[in-house]
């Protein structure tokens, strides 16, 4: 009993200090003001700086980061790796700049200046029948601008988002996406919307590759098992819900992206599996690797994707650990 109580307390969030939050808020809006000073080209020259410093002094990120690398690319040299992490960064600190300032740059008048839609007419036509649709993405390049995009051309969307831990940052950021257009529901309680929004024929966007924890479904992700969240296939299956793959690739350094959907799933393609959900988890999976493949260096290395491991993976560790 008292074990469970510490575990209890140990679990309860801190109260939060709304007067440092706010100062906070505050610094923020001063950083934004002075960014808007600045064209977008410089801004990112200023990222790409504060990337690399981030590379260079956090070390618990860029120990994450290059173990991941070496994992998912044993053929690949040193070298290749750090450079690769490195660029990784880069494009973190990128799109907190691309984000504060998509809203305004990118007009419906004008968005082809900043981007190219390589492939999405099939899948484009899906969303606009109505009859609902699941959008995934992964912690790749600039994946913001696909959910503003849908809000800018009037999609019935809804994208799913973890709010930040500062309120008051948190709804500022919120409101800057909202008044593009773009719907946004919490991550916290999303549950419970999902399977109305689902049957209502909107289309639900998720970043699908996040650690879902011990109880996520382990599929195959760089030759590792990574616990993968059900809750894709799940809504997929109960309402015959095409899925997409997308993702938006930087070109260079500028505020230039390659939009794409290459692959969407058909319910009629699991129909016929022995186990659909793990099917349908790993084939798209299978696809965001596919998209990773082709330029790793956009990709989020520095989270923690394979932080839980299977079950008989763990079991087999500490029978290891017994025998030595």
């Amino acid at each position: 009993m008292i074990q469970t109580t510490t575990q209890k307390k140990k679990k309860k969030r801190k109260k939060r200090n709304l007067l440092k939050d706010w100062i906070s808020y505050a610094g923020v809006r001063v950083l934004i003001f002075i960014l808007h000073l600045f064209n977008i080209e410089t801004n990112l020259r200023f990222a790409c700086f504060l990337g690399r410093c981030l590379w260079k002094y956090y070390h618990r990120g860029r120990k994450r980061a290059l173990n991941n690398l070496r994992e998912s690319f044993p053929e690949k040299n040193e070298q290749w790796m750090w450079e690769t992490g490195k660029r990784s960064f880069e494009q973190i600190v990128m799109l907190t700049v691309d984000m504060l300032f998509t809203p305004r740059l990118v007009k419906k008048s004008n968005w082809r200046d900043y981007c190219n839609f390589k492939k999405g007419e099939y899948a484009k036509w899906l969303m606009k029948e109505g009859n609902g649709f699941l959008m995934i993405a992964a912690h790749y390049s600039n994946f913001e601008i696909m959910g503003y995009m849908l809000g800018l051309f009037d999609f019935d969307a809804y994208s799913i988002a973890r709010p930040l831990d500062n309120k008051f940052i948190s709804d500022y950021l919120y409101g800057v996406r909202k008044r593009a257009g773009q719907k946004i529901i919490d991550k916290k309680g999303a549950s419970a919307m999902m399977e109305h929004i689902s049957s209502s024929g909107a289309t639900l966007c998720f970043i699908a590759d996040q650690d879902a924890g011990r109880k996520g479904l382990f599929v195959d992700f760089f030759g590792r098992k990574a616990s993968t969240y059900k809750s894709i296939g799940l809504l997929a299956m109960t309402y015959n819900l095409p899925i997409g793959i997308a993702y938006s690739r930087r070109v260079g350094n500028k505020f230039y992206f390659e939009i794409a959907i290459d692959r969407v799933i058909l319910p009629e393609e699991w129909a016929d599996k022995d186990d659909p959900l793990r099917w349908i988890t790993q084939e798209y999976t299978a696809e965001i690797e596919k998209f990773v493949r082709v330029d790793p260096s956009q990709y989020w290395w520095l989270h923690r994707r394979w932080k839980h491991r299977p079950k008989e993976e763990t079991e087999k560790a500490k029978a290891d650990k017994v025998k030595s």
